[in-house]
Formats: structure tokens, sequence, C-alpha cells
């Protein structure tokens, strides 16, 4: 069973060898993507209190221009995503279900 992709119209760039607009964007939204993956190890790293609050700030920074570059490049159709497959979800919710009886404490906030 063949599940289209979840994708706008895509608004269409001159296919030349020079950059166009999506491969720009494109290029920044994987820097971005990098660089907050990077500002999150040095987040769990940083042990003196000013430069973890310095670097969570760039974090959050770097965080929400890659989400505003992903939001424009699904707009524009030039970032799709596939639609979950339901049954394979109820098989992945239905293991987690059997983990939760070896946490520490349950959702209600409660322990065992």
């Amino acid at each position: 069973m063949s599940q289209q992709k979840i994708q706008n119209p895509e608004t269409q760039v001159a296919k030349t060898p020079q950059m166009n607009e999506r491969d720009f964007i494109n290029d920044m939204l994987s820097t971005e993507k990098y660089m907050t993956a990077s500002y999150s190890t040095a987040l769990n790293e940083a042990s003196n209190q000013h430069i973890y609050n310095d670097l969570l700030a760039i974090f959050n920074e770097t965080q929400n221009c890659q989400r505003e570059l992903y939001n424009m490049m699904f707009q524009k159709g030039w970032y799709s995503l596939e639609p979950a497959d339901q049954m394979k979800l109820q098989q992945e919710y239905q293991q987690f279900q059997g983990y939760t009886n070896q946490f520490p404490y349950r959702a209600n906030g409660m322990t065992q």
C-alpha cells in the first residue's frame, strides 16, 4: 500500500548549476540542524552556570531559526513528510506501554 506524501505545491526554481533559493534555504536548514545538535552537546557538558545560560539562549535562537526555515521549506513544497503507518504506530504504542511498568514512577506522579 503506497501512501502519498504530505506536501504543499512545490514552488518552482530555476534548475541551473548555480545555487537557487531552494538550495540556499536547504543549506541554511542543514547548518541550523547541525548547530542545534552541537549546542545540545555543549549544554550537556557546560559546568559553569553563566556559560550554560548563554549557550541555552543561543540554542533557543538557533532552534527557532531552524524551525522557521523548516516551515518555509514546507510551505514552498520543498520539504515533504511521509504519513505515519497506523499499524506501525499501534505496535510502537503497545511496545511502549509494555515498558511503563519499568518506570520508577507512574504518569500520575505516584511511585510504584
